[in-house]
Formats: C-alpha cells, structure tokens, sequence
C-alpha cells in the first residue's frame, strides 16, 4: 500500500486530489495537511511514501516544505502541485530535487501515475509540466526552444545505446525496476545506466534528466497501469 500525505491551502483541492487517489486500491491517504509547516510535521509522523505538496502555500511553501521534508524523512518524495503561470516555482523545486510536477487541472490519471512513480522511487513530469518548463526555459534567456531541443539531442547522442533507452523510460517516469523489467536487465544495471547517464548529462536528479528527456523527444511510452 503506498501511504500518501496531501498539503493544500485549499479544502476543494485537497478534497479533489482524496477523491481521485481513493478510486486506486493500492494507494491510502493518511493526512491531510493546509499549509508547509503542517505538512512538515504530518510526514514526520506519519512517514508517508509520498507527500504531494501545493507548491504555493502560506507560511512555508511547498518547495521550502519538501526542503525540510527531505532533510527530516528522506524516505518520503515530493510530488509538487501546480497551476499555470508559476513556471519560476517549478524551476526552483526542479533544481531542489522535487520528484513529481502535476498540473492541478491534469487528468485524474496522471496523478496516479505520478504518486505510483515517485512511490517506487522515479520521477514523474506531467507532460505539460515538461512543455512549460522547456517553453520556460527558451523564454527566460536559456536558448531558444528549437536551440533548446537541438542541444538535448545532441548530449542525448553522446549517450550510449543502453543508456538512451534508460533515459527515455525515466524521462516517462519508470522506477528503476520496471526500467529493468522493459528491458530485462537487472536493476543494478539500470542503477549504473542511471548515475552514469545523470552525471554524462551534467545534470543533478531524475527529474532535471527527465526535462532532458522531454527536450530530446525521446519519451517512451507508458506501460499500462495496474
């Protein structure tokens, strides 16, 4: 059962996001937290898998949440909520190694699928999530969009075969064991694959090689849900 801590300001979304996990039969909300500090203190309680995190809240934000959170209870990742026109949050808890980004107005679907992905220990980017950091990035001075995508092609290149086919089920949001299983390879492989492409990539979490990943157009496709 993967235990799941909410933090929202917002009773309609908190309510929302209790809905749409309790339709899964393998996923168990058990605390709701409205604000950081909140939050902070339920994990260290209750020790969730997994803490979906409003990334805007009052008093401690959610990227200063995840801060404490990973530092308190490692074990514990972070899925941030977000809505349009707060791309400059989700840069700072990408590059605070957040595990998850979801659009609060996504598919139910997705955050199954995220919550899922973090649990066992990947990354997950909500598709439009990706397209907005990538656009954002191209925006704020970090190249053009088609520069952007150019350029991740090309350190994609320098990757070799096996390592394309690990960031291309990462970048999807696979753990490493059912990166392994895609590709009938034991996990401390995919571990290696991971860790090797990571630093040749130049980049510092899966989330940040994901971003890559959507750049290059290398996303592989979704394996289908439990």
């Amino acid at each position: 059962m993967i235990r799941v801590l909410i933090a929202d300001d917002e009773p309609m979304i908190r309510a929302g996001v209790r809905a749409v996990l309790a339709t899964a039969a393998d996923i168990d909300v058990v605390a709701e937290a409205a604000d950081g500090h909140g939050a902070v203190e339920l994990v260290r309680r209750h020790r969730p898998a997994v803490a979906v995190l409003d990334i805007r809240m009052p008093g401690l934000n959610g990227i200063d949440a995840a801060a404490e959170i990973r530092t308190a209870v490692p074990g514990t990742g972070v899925i941030m909520l977000t809505t349009f026109g707060e791309d400059d949050y989700i840069l700072q808890a990408l590059g605070g190694g957040a595990a998850g980004f979801l659009i609060k107005s996504g598919e139910p679907e997705e955050l199954l699928t995220g919550v899922r992905a973090v649990a066992g220990g990947a990354a997950y980017l909500s598709p439009r999530v990706a397209a907005r950091v990538v656009a954002h990035l191209a925006a704020t001075g970090a190249g053009t969009l088609a520069g952007r995508r150019s350029a991740a092609r090309d350190r994609v290149a320098a990757l070799t075969a096996r390592e394309r086919d690990v960031l291309a089920l990462l970048g999807a949001g696979l753990s490493n064991g059912q990166i392994a299983r895609r590709l009938h390879v034991v996990e401390g492989t995919v571990k290696a694959h991971v860790s090797s492409l990571l630093s040749r990539l130049g980049v510092d979490n899966r989330a940040a090689a994901a971003v890559v990943a959507h750049e290059a157009g290398i996303i592989a496709p979704q394996p289908p849900q439990p």
